[in-house]
């Protein structure tokens, strides 16, 4: 038995549904309870473009169509790490019409070599673990004639291999045993393996309550945008929480954005809703959508001012002629931090930031809007860290460099340490260093009951963090600041964003706390209007 491009294209739509039914699963197995839990979706959106690929062609065409589109459509590490594992397979089928077990195990160890060295700090534990596993396991299968006309057999084999692999997980990572939970990206690959075996055992995977033909993607090309009254076209597809599964459970953002704006487009579907508005308020459409679910794809557009960097279109945009040396792409959460983003330089601006990662596609279009020769790309997150450098490796009429920012006030204090006279290289080392020199403190909430290093936490409590680890924990957002006073007395210069639903009370609150701990500091407090996280300080 061997596998074809009609098997192999089957093998991935089966996969992509079997990922997708299991999405919700894989979203709640998150370490830390921060909200972040978009593993699943990460992995569902970057497999579920697969499934357009033809299965009339070869094997080779096949792979690599479906390589293609999976590093163009990638969100996030977990979707980072799934389609350089395909980008490998199709380097392996390179030239194949068919492929046996040998063929199969090549392309295994293939995509886990392609996967691993896009890493920059491999952990073991994770989903790159699950893979090497099964690699490893199927050349030493395949070796000396195993498995020799077997191919369902091999698959069989490594779906076995994958699974004790996955449940040696938290004996690897010591927070996903403290947590309770194997690792997520680790349960979405067994997943893909198990959709991918179900078609050689004739029995593929299909789409679970889900409306035929969904996409994921709203589909608003045919909208009339003219006679607008208002400013911001504002977009998004919500993943509905448990709580709201089902048609029609949402009439109460309906009535809501309804009440806000005009153009209205509403689609309340089955697990997704799909909106539409145009609106002065985008922020609270997000806010309120916020609760019926989370965000998958956001796109706010200033029809009034197109140059307005807050948007990248999902469309192609034409790419612009080079007019200088240097620009700049900004990824971010919020009008007032994309602003400040802009106010120091940055040319465009990629929304998106934890839960909502952009596509590898979403930062290759925002680069191609910058007319600029060299263009350094700031991530602002190490979810998205991988996207970008797939994105500057894709791009090959201009020099792209990817800062490692991790936040925000990274991404400021590198913006800031940049000299236009200086030279690339010496730029990037500039910027590293700001980095360094830069602390991140946020505040978020708990979405999960669970313990930390030792520390029980609930649903609902409040986390201060510094540098990404909880260092504070409270029953209320000032309460937990407060908690964390003590590590700004010694700065120079604070900066606060304020997050949505932040009230000028609270801000002059927040603001009168910090001279009060820090006398010496140069203040500033902002309405940075993002989500999810009430407060982010920047600290130098």
């Amino acid at each position: 038995m061997t596998i074809n491009g009609k098997t192999f294209c089957m093998m991935i739509m089966s996969a992509a549904n079997s990922l997708d039914n299991s999405k919700d699963v894989i979203n709640n197995m998150n370490v830390f309870p921060v909200p972040d839990g978009d593993t699943g979706i990460n992995m569902t959106l970057t497999m579920r473009t697969m499934k357009n690929i033809d299965g009339s062609e070869s094997l080779s065409d096949c792979a690599k169509k479906a390589a293609d589109i999976a590093l163009r459509s990638a969100r996030g590490n977990s979707g980072a790490i799934l389609s350089l594992f395909f980008r490998g397979m199709s380097k392996a089928f390179k030239g194949l019409c068919e492929a046996d077990s040998k063929d199969i195990a090549t392309a295994f160890s293939k995509g886990y070599s392609e996967a691993y060295k896009a890493v920059m700090n491999p952990t073991r534990g994770t989903i790159l673990t699950v893979m090497q596993n099964c690699a490893e396991k199927a050349v030493e299968f395949t070796k000396d004639g195993g498995y020799a006309g077997d191919v369902e057999g091999l698959f069989r084999a490594l779906v076995e291999v994958s699974e004790i692999a996955l449940a040696k997980t938290p004996e690897q990572l010591p927070k996903l045993k403290e947590a309770n939970v194997v690792d997520a990206g680790g349960y979405g690959f067994v997943t893909i393996l198990k959709g991918m075996l179900a078609v050689l055992e004739n029995d593929p995977i299909f789409l679970i309550n889900q409306a035929d033909g969904e996409s994921g993607e709203a589909d608003f090309t045919s909208f009339n945008t003219e006679d607008i009254t208002f400013s911001y076209c504002t977009e998004a597809v919500v993943q509905k929480s448990s709580e709201f599964v089902g048609e029609n459970t949402a009439a109460v953002l309906h009535d809501f954005i309804c009440g806000i704006g005009d153009s209205v487009v509403f689609v309340d579907d089955e697990e997704i809703i799909k909106l539409h508005v145009h609106t002065d308020h985008p922020g609270s459409v997000m806010e309120k959508a916020l609760e019926f679910g989370s965000l998958i794809t956001v796109k706010v557009e200033n029809m009034r001012e197109q140059h307005s960097a807050l948007v990248v279109e999902k469309e192609k945009p034409s790419k612009r002629k080079i007019e200088k040396k240097y620009g700049f792409v900004s990824v971010c959460l919020g009008n007032g931090i994309a602003a400040a983003f802009r106010d120091i330089g940055v040319d465009s601006v990629v929304h998106g930031g934890q839960t909502m990662n952009p596509s590898t596609q979403d930062i290759i279009d925002a680069v191609n809007a910058t007319p600029a020769k060299y263009v350094f790309v700031l991530p602002n997150n190490k979810n998205i860290y991988m996207v970008a450098e797939q994105a500057s490796k894709i791009i090959k009429d201009k020099k792209v460099i990817v800062v490692p920012s991790t936040s925000v006030p990274e991404g400021i204090s590198a913006m800031i340490a940049f000299n236009p006279d200086g030279e690339p290289d010496e730029n990037l080392t500039n910027m590293e260093s700001a980095i360094k020199g830069v602390t991140t403190i946020s505040v978020t909430n708990a979405v999960r009951s669970t313990t930390v290093e030792g520390e029980k936490i609930s649903d609902g409590q409040t986390l201060g963090l510094v540098n990404g680890k909880i260092e504070s924990i409270a029953n209320g957002e000032l309460a937990c600041l407060r908690g964390l006073l003590d590590r700004l007395s010694d700065a120079s210069f604070i900066m606060v964003f304020c997050g949505q639903g932040v009230s000028e009370e609270d801000m002059g609150t927040v603001e009168q706390m910090i001279r009060e701990a820090a006398p010496m500091s140069d203040v500033s407090v902002i309405m940075g209007e993002q989500p999810l996280y009430p407060y982010i300080i920047s600290v130098e």
